[in-house]
Protein backbone atom coordinates (compact mmCIF):
# COMPACT_ATOMS: atom_id res chain seq x y z
CA UNK A 1 0.00 0.00 0.00
CA UNK A 2 1.43 3.38 -1.02
CA UNK A 3 0.42 6.43 1.00
CA UNK A 4 0.60 9.85 -0.55
CA UNK A 5 0.77 13.05 1.37
CA UNK A 6 2.65 14.27 4.37
CA UNK A 7 2.59 13.45 8.01
CA UNK A 8 -0.84 12.56 9.36
CA UNK A 9 -2.20 12.18 5.82
CA UNK A 10 -1.77 15.83 4.89
CA UNK A 11 -1.15 16.86 1.31
CA UNK A 12 2.39 18.19 0.94
CA UNK A 13 2.77 21.19 -1.30
CA UNK A 14 -0.89 22.19 -1.17
CA UNK A 15 -1.33 25.62 0.35
CA UNK A 16 -3.95 25.78 3.06
CA UNK A 17 -6.81 28.19 2.46
CA UNK A 18 -8.04 30.00 5.56
CA UNK A 19 -11.78 30.19 6.15
CA UNK A 20 -13.54 33.40 5.16
CA UNK A 21 -14.29 34.26 8.79
CA UNK A 22 -12.98 33.12 12.12
CA UNK A 23 -9.25 33.46 11.52
CA UNK A 24 -7.54 36.78 12.03
CA UNK A 25 -4.15 38.03 13.23
CA UNK A 26 -3.45 37.79 16.93
CA UNK A 27 -2.98 41.04 18.81
CA UNK A 28 0.74 40.51 19.45
CA UNK A 29 1.27 44.18 20.33
CA UNK A 30 -1.67 44.14 22.78
CA UNK A 31 -3.28 47.11 21.04
CA UNK A 32 -6.80 46.08 22.05
CA UNK A 33 -6.05 44.54 25.44
CA UNK A 34 -7.88 47.25 27.39
CA UNK A 35 -11.10 46.74 25.42
CA UNK A 36 -10.75 42.96 25.77
CA UNK A 37 -10.16 43.15 29.52
CA UNK A 38 -13.13 45.50 30.00
CA UNK A 39 -15.36 43.07 28.11
CA UNK A 40 -14.18 40.04 30.10
CA UNK A 41 -14.59 41.93 33.39
CA UNK A 42 -18.12 42.90 32.37
CA UNK A 43 -18.94 39.28 31.54
CA UNK A 44 -17.70 38.11 34.93
CA UNK A 45 -19.56 40.82 36.86
CA UNK A 46 -22.82 40.22 34.96
CA UNK A 47 -22.79 36.47 35.46
CA UNK A 48 -21.77 35.91 31.83
CA UNK A 49 -24.87 37.60 30.41
CA UNK A 50 -23.29 38.82 27.19
CA UNK A 51 -26.22 41.08 26.26
CA UNK A 52 -25.27 43.38 29.16
CA UNK A 53 -21.76 43.74 27.71
CA UNK A 54 -22.58 44.21 24.03
CA UNK A 55 -21.33 47.82 24.05
CA UNK A 56 -17.90 46.55 25.12
CA UNK A 57 -17.94 43.77 22.54
CA UNK A 58 -18.63 46.40 19.88
CA UNK A 59 -15.79 48.56 21.22
CA UNK A 60 -13.40 45.59 21.03
CA UNK A 61 -14.38 44.74 17.45
CA UNK A 62 -14.02 48.39 16.42
CA UNK A 63 -10.54 48.45 17.97
CA UNK A 64 -9.51 45.35 16.01
CA UNK A 65 -10.85 46.76 12.75
CA UNK A 66 -9.16 50.14 13.24
CA UNK A 67 -5.81 48.40 13.74
CA UNK A 68 -6.25 45.95 10.84
CA UNK A 69 -6.43 42.96 13.17
CA UNK A 70 -9.58 41.87 11.38
CA UNK A 71 -11.32 42.80 8.16
CA UNK A 72 -13.33 45.98 8.28
CA UNK A 73 -17.01 45.16 8.23
CA UNK A 74 -20.23 47.02 8.88
CA UNK A 75 -21.13 46.30 12.51
CA UNK A 76 -24.77 45.83 11.52
CA UNK A 77 -23.60 42.68 9.70
CA UNK A 78 -22.20 41.46 13.02
CA UNK A 79 -25.48 41.95 14.88
CA UNK A 80 -25.08 45.51 16.14
CA UNK A 81 -27.57 48.28 15.41
CA UNK A 82 -26.12 51.34 13.71
CA UNK A 83 -27.39 53.69 16.43
CA UNK A 84 -28.88 52.19 19.59
CA UNK A 85 -31.00 55.29 20.22
CA UNK A 86 -32.48 55.41 16.73
CA UNK A 87 -35.18 53.07 15.56
CA UNK A 88 -33.71 51.02 12.73
CA UNK A 89 -35.97 48.01 12.60
CA UNK A 90 -39.62 47.40 12.02
CA UNK A 91 -40.10 46.22 15.58
CA UNK A 92 -38.48 49.22 17.22
CA UNK A 93 -40.52 51.74 15.20
CA UNK A 94 -43.88 50.16 15.92
CA UNK A 95 -43.55 49.00 19.50
CA UNK A 96 -42.90 45.41 18.52
CA UNK A 97 -45.83 45.18 16.12
CA UNK A 98 -45.26 44.78 12.38
CA UNK A 99 -45.92 47.92 10.39
CA UNK A 100 -48.94 47.69 8.10
CA UNK A 101 -48.22 47.80 4.40
CA UNK A 102 -48.36 51.33 3.03
CA UNK A 103 -51.37 52.06 0.87
CA UNK A 104 -50.64 51.61 -2.80
CA UNK A 105 -51.21 54.66 -4.95
CA UNK A 106 -52.88 54.28 -8.28
CA UNK A 107 -51.55 56.50 -10.98
CA UNK A 108 -54.13 57.77 -13.42
CA UNK A 109 -53.45 59.87 -16.44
Amino acid sequence: MILTGGAFGGNRGARPVPPEKGVFPLDHLHECDLAKKEYIACLKSSGYQSEKCRHLSKKYLECRMERNLMAKQDLSELGFLKDRGTATSEESTSGGQPNPSPAKKTITS
